[in-house]
């Protein structure tokens, strides 16, 4: 782990800015210690030569200028380190969420849910510390500590060839103690992800297990990962304060060595009060920031460790075909209202496995398309390589013009098998990712999916909660097609929408997403159900043209 690492600069911007006030403030730091050592040393030697206070009192004033000073810039670096740490994790969240969006589900599907939720939430939480206690201690060791050692080395070299001396022995404590605290954090870490990860396990499969009866074997498991991430804890508040302490006392012998030398020339009369006091006031602030470096390490390790998960999901290129990533040099963008879609001679490829060989097929306007076939075959595998989601050989083209995996899919409005629905009306839900939702487009949504006698009013839970199956499946539905008609998206892809629907309410989605056809546009839906393929106007068989 790196005490700074550059793809934070590189990842996050406001990472930079942090530094170039950071730097500036250190600075104006280091000379506001410079100023109060220097008035303390010479108001101090002034008084033991008898100067009247009168005398004293502009010095006295200027040293508690300089303490008011030295206060506000410190608060200054708080509220820069608070602010940097809000627009970095700010930053790397939405960086992380579009990467996310880019890899889509196929990516994510391959990856820990709760691993990932864990990185983006409470794990980038942790960079508060990194920024506001140890990042600032960083750029003062670089800044103060040399001015300093090199004012002590002119004002007296015995003292500053001390320093020089002493100074690295706590750097290699750091070391040493920073490789321990790496692998207790590391370990705390992971136990907090296994536990996360177990948790969402248990409450997305209680219903399954409350019906087996295996729940409360659950909850002694849940309070083992509990266990051990509390074990984690404590090692790490372990290892901190131990640290901490081995640093202090390396410091203070340090300083303390610096005094006795002092002390012992002072008294024989070759060092002059006023330097010898001006340095020793330094000794300690040379020494601070280094050991608050080593002192704060514990505070910055969690969030570096969930920064270089984050920095895994950026830097993760999947598993790009060459043709994919020549894609790009294919004509951009589809006209607004294209007749046509065609899928030419793709083949998808898992790893080694062929997921689904040489698929050729044209997607009319004006028709209700069906992708049917039996599971496995590669239904929704063909929806990921049209959202741009799986890599593909051979080319996607709507009119003829190739459209590849990283172009925008302004034109696409799609559903999934999962609602994905969130907390909130039902309106939010409908009109997902519009500025403001149009209250008659979302009624009219609502009853091209068949679901018009729905409050739009009602609020929802979590995951749609209050909705039953086949509500839902309409809800979600209704979204892809206010996406259509709110961004006049020529092409429509439901996948299995009728799943959980009764007759009568299937068949008021297909007259919707007939209507929909009849507006020219390609629509397509993936389902086996019978009421599908036979108000289809065209079919399609996927085991006649994939091979698995």
């Amino acid at each position: 782990m790196r005490p700074l690492d550059p793809r934070l600069l590189t990842h996050a911007s406001a990472a930079r800015w942090f530094l170039l006030v950071g730097a500036v403030l250190g600075l104006a730091q280091t000379l506001a210690v410079v100023a109060f050592a220097w008035l303390l040393s010479q108001g101090i030697t002034r008084a033991v030569n008898g100067d009247s206070f009168d005398s004293l009192r502009g010095t006295v004033a200027a040293l508690a200028g300089v303490v008011v000073v030295r206060a506000l810039i410190v608060w200054l670096l708080e509220v820069a380190a608070n602010r940097g740490a809000a627009a970095v994790k700010s930053q790397l969240r939405a960086k992380v969420l579009d990467r996310l969006a880019q890899r889509g589900p196929d990516w994510l599907a391959g990856q820990q849910g709760a691993r990932v939720a864990t990185v983006v939430t409470s794990g980038l939480d942790a960079l508060d510390n990194y920024f506001a206690r140890y990042l600032p201690q960083l750029l003062l060791t670089a800044i103060a500590t040399p001015i300093l050692v090199l004012l002590m080395l002119w004002q007296d070299p015995a003292s500053g060839i001390t320093v020089i001396i002493v100074l690295p022995i706590i750097p290699i404590f750091m070391i040493l103690i920073g490789q321990a605290t790496q692998v207790v954090q590391r370990q705390q870490w992971d136990a907090l992800q296994r536990l996360s990860a177990g948790f969402l396990d248990v409450v997305g499969g209680l219903a399954t297990l409350k019906i087996f009866g295996r729940d409360r074997r659950q909850a002694t498991r849940l309070g083992t990962l509990t266990d051990e991430y509390r074990g984690r804890t404590m090692k790490v508040l372990r290892v901190s304060f131990l640290s901490g302490f081995v640093l202090e006392l390396a410091g203070s012998l340090s300083v303390a060595l610096i005094a006795v030398s002092i002390g012992i020339r002072l008294v024989d009369g070759s060092l002059l009060l006023g330097v010898g006091l001006f340095v020793l006031l330094l000794a300690p602030e040379a020494f601070l920031p280094l050991r608050q470096v080593g002192a704060q390490f514990h505070a910055a390790a969690d969030g570096l460790a969930a920064a270089e998960e984050v920095f895994a999901i950026l830097e993760d290129d999947g598993t790009e075909s060459p043709d994919r990533q020549t894609a790009g040099t294919a004509p951009a963008g589809p006209p607004m209202r294209p007749t046509m879609l065609s899928f030419d001679d793709m083949t998808v490829r898992r790893g080694d496995a062929v997921t689904v060989e040489g698929f050729s097929q044209d997607f009319t306007a004006g028709q209700l398309s069906v992708l049917s076939g039996p599971s496995g075959a590669g239904k929704s595998t063909l929806i990921g390589a049209l959202q741009g989601f799986v890599p593909f050989e051979g080319a996607l083209r709507i009119d003829g013009s190739a459209i590849a995996p990283g172009d925008d899919r302004g034109w696409l409005a799609w559903a999934g098998q999962r609602p994905g629905l969130f907390s909130g009306d039902v309106t939010a839900n409908v009109a997902l990712g519009a500025a403001s939702a149009d209250e008659e487009l979302v009624g009219t949504a609502l009853r091209l999916a068949g679901a018009g006698d729905l409050d739009r009013t009602s609020h929802l839970g979590v995951n749609g909660a209050g909705l039953s199956g086949g509500q839902a499946q309409r809800v979600a539905a209704a979204r892809a097609i206010y996406r259509c008609l709110a961004l006049d998206t020529p092409v429509l892809v439901l996948d299995e929408p009728s799943s959980a629907l009764d007759t009568e309410a299937e068949a008021a989605l297909i007259d919707g997403l007939r209507t929909l056809a009849g507006q020219g546009r390609i629509v397509i839906v993936v389902s086996h159900r019978p009421a599908f393929i036979a108000a289809a106007d065209s079919v399609v068989q996927l085991s006649e043209v994939a091979h698995v």
